[in-house]
């Protein structure tokens, strides 16, 4: 559908033209240049004291001083080149906001605007050299150091240059149209020739033809045959390995997620396939009906990521991934905007929260449909905020909002909902996620429905210390360390995992985080509660040998520690170490739970804000010899890690320990936790009674439920 049609029809697309001109008009009255130096590897373009990615303004022409949100100022590299990786992509995007603002208002100067930016392009991208300064793992680019960014970077540039020409313009109108011309043509023939090499190293050469490397490559191969013409080429691309229905093969799991297990990636693969799909549209060739061997489609993709989201549309930041950032809101923006352009038999009713979260961090004070993604990509006469029918108010009210629980097998995470708690659960026990894994099996994530209480932490640009020291570390996630060690990179499993009209239930375990020890844990989720069961034992430990302190670890987004409840026995311990080991440099303990042999309930924030909610942990402090509970504060989520968050650690020590807590929204009755003679735990909620206990086969066994 025409830009111009839509913007006739639809009051959102409209509004959204009229800004997208307004910046434009600034764009070109501060002026712009194609920069003579290549970009570089933008996770670089991070501050080395505040680990927080430097600031941008892509109006800006040019820049030698980098500023960090915290008021650092740097100079030089790499922090040059991090710019002129933002610069790059920036200037691609202009040249598609002015084809789609000439498409949308027929206005000559935004087609001579967008070739402009375009032909200079062309010109000057034979001039960069193979990138010198690439590191050595990465495939070179010229534009930049790594020829993924250029994937990027050039389907930006030729579906610029694919809406210029289908509005019946193209370099013939250049005032020198033959140099342009031939430019043009020069430019993507390199293209074609550098991305059919990178396939081949990543294909056969290195033998990982399921990279997301190689779904980017083939969409900017894709892009070159559109606009080139060659349909032959592009059915190649399709159908052979490493191609398309392949990679969707190898590249995403049966359950849907893309295969590293990262929400980020996700998006990033799930953009990729439909930008190819885009493509091969214009030859006829339907991508959307492609299913992978195992049913994986595109369609299957977008539908995981409404799944995911939580009750305010969040996505959490599994593994390697940013916690919250505009670039990474507006490829979401984008991958929704076309996907539900393509559903059959939906609308945007079911993705209605996470399209409001994507545009409340794009349009912030406003949170509408809007923006260059919306225009160009976007169909339906919807705005946001959606409308909720009674059915959908009546879902909102519980955190479920119609949603069950699902357990991605595959993939290896598993979702708790009930259909009237304000509380769900994820944990994640499945594989790695290979470089971009984390070491955190059995991770546990908890959502209220107003906002994250204990979230995945995300991660910061790869240029940061901190990726390493902090936030792939097992200390940083909500499950458990031993001996002050990250566990070692492995794969978990599911034991069991049921949904009932009560309650929902998931056993998950592993038996390779560390050598000698096996970790279980079981999370059982009512209509008002959220009970979490962790067992750690030795299992084939020499005897004799010493025992090691044993961590339970909750982070939350409240800043410094917790509020207490029902006791105030907490001893502040200010600045004090947690002890040596992965992480734990960068975690100081703020108080200490003195009582022993008793449980402690202390008030989590919902997002951070305690006036938007609060959820109570209530947990057993019995930990036998070296017990003890600690509240800490440690670096903040991945978008500013200045910005200390508050935690918990339980410690015991010893061959083996058992954790039990109990989350409740505060606004439901009060949940006790105590140990009864018998070794069973039991819960009181006013007069209700109910009791937990290991079963035979080691499944959790809770009574009083019926």
């Amino acid at each position: 559908m025409r830009i111009r049609d839509k913007a006739s029809g639809w009051s959102w697309c409209a509004r959204s033209l009229e800004q997208l001109e307004r910046e434009l008009e600034t764009f070109v009255e501060r002026g712009y240049r194609i920069p003579e130096e290549p970009g570089g590897w933008w996770h670089q373009y991070v501050c080395p004291e505040h680990h927080t990615e430097l600031r941008f303004d892509p109006m800006e022409p040019d820049a030698h001083h980098f500023h960090c949100p915290h008021g650092c100022v740097l100079e030089g590299e790499p922090y040059r080149g991090g710019w002129l990786v933002f610069k790059h992509q920036s200037l691609a995007r202009y040249a598609l906001q002015a084809a789609a603002v000439y498409a949308g208002t027929g206005k000559s100067g935004y087609a001579e605007l967008a070739l402009g930016i375009l032909g200079r392009y062309a010109e000057r991208f034979p001039l960069y050299p193979i990138h010198p300064e690439a590191q050595a793992w990465m495939l070179k680019g010229r534009a930049f150091h790594q020829a993924l960014s250029e994937a990027i970077w050039a389907t930006t540039l030729i579906r610029a240059y694919l809406l210029v020409r289908d509005e019946g313009v193209d370099f013939s109108v250049a005032e020198d149209a033959g140099a342009a011309g031939e430019a043009w043509e020069m430019f993507l023939s390199m293209l074609e020739a550098s991305m059919t090499q990178y396939r081949h190293i990543l294909i056969h050469d290195r033998g990982t033809p399921e990279s997301n490397y190689t779904a980017w490559l083939n969409a900017a191969l894709a892009a070159v045959y559109a606009a080139q013409g060659e349909r032959g080429k592009l059915l190649e691309l399709i159908e052979g390995e490493g191609g398309f229905a392949h990679h969707l093969s190898i590249g995403v799991k049966p359950d849907q997620f893309e295969y590293e297990g990262s929400t980020y990636y996700h998006v990033f693969v799930l953009r990729a396939y439909l930008i190819t799909a885009e493509m091969a549209a214009r030859f006829g060739v339907d991508l959307q009906a492609v299913r992978g061997r195992q049913g994986q489609s595109l369609q299957g993709m977008l539908e995981l990521l409404a799944d995911l989201a939580g009750g305010q549309g969040e996505l959490p930041a599994l593994h390697d991934g940013p916690y919250k950032r505009e670039p990474y809101a507006r490829e979401i923006a984008e991958v929704l905007e076309l996907g539900l352009a393509h559903m059959q038999g939906d609308d945007a009713g079911r993705f209605g929260a996470l399209l409001d979260e994507t545009y409340r961090q794009l349009d912030p004070g406003q949170g509408r449909r809007s923006g260059l993604e919306a225009v160009v990509f976007g169909t339906g006469e919807w705005d946001l905020p959606l409308p909720a029918s009674d059915e959908d108010g009546a879902r909102r009210r519980g955190h479920g909002q119609g949603r069950g629980s699902r357990l991605l097998a595959d993939s290896g995470f598993a979702i708790l909902r009930h259909t009237d708690s304000a509380l769900s659960a994820l944990i994640d026990f499945g594989p790695h996620g290979g470089s971009h894994g984390h070491y955190d099996k059995l991770h546990l994530t908890i959502d209220h429905r107003d906002g994250a209480v204990t979230p995945e932490l995300g991660m910061v640009p790869y240029g940061s210390q901190l990726r390493k020291e902090w936030y792939a570390s097992t200390a940083s996630h909500n499950t458990i360390s031993i001996g002050g060690r990250s566990q070692a990179a492995h794969e978990g499993e599911c034991m069991a995992f049921r949904e009932t009209e009560r309650y929902a239930y998931v056993w998950a375990r592993s038996e390779r985080a560390y050598e000698g020890y096996r970790l279980d844990r079981h999370l059982l989720l009512t209509s008002e509660w959220l009970l979490d069961w962790v067992q750690v034992e030795a299992v084939g430990t020499a005897e004799g040998e010493a025992s090691q302190p044993i961590d339970w670890w909750l982070h939350h987004l409240g800043v410094g520690g917790a509020e207490g409840t029902a006791n105030e026995d907490w001893e502040p311990c200010a600045s004090q170490s947690l002890g040596e080991g992965d992480g734990y440099a960068h975690v100081q303990a703020v108080s200490r739970w003195l009582a022993s042999g008793d449980s402690y309930e202390l008030l989590l924030p919902v997002d951070g804000n305690k006036d938007r909610g609060q959820v109570r942990v209530t947990g057993l402090a019995c930990g036998g010899e070296g017990g003890a509970v600690y509240q800490f504060t440690s670096p903040g989520t991945a978008d500013d890690p200045s910005r200390r968050m508050g935690g918990l650690v339980h410690r015991q020590a010893g061959k083996s320990a058992t954790f039990v807590h109990i989350y409740a929204d505060s606004g439901a009755p009060l949940v006790r936790l105590s140990r009864s003679d018998s070794g069973e735990v039991e819960i009181g909620q006013g007069s209700r009674r109910f009791s937990a206990r290991m079963g035979g086969a080691e499944e959790l066994i809770v009574t009083g439920l019926e």
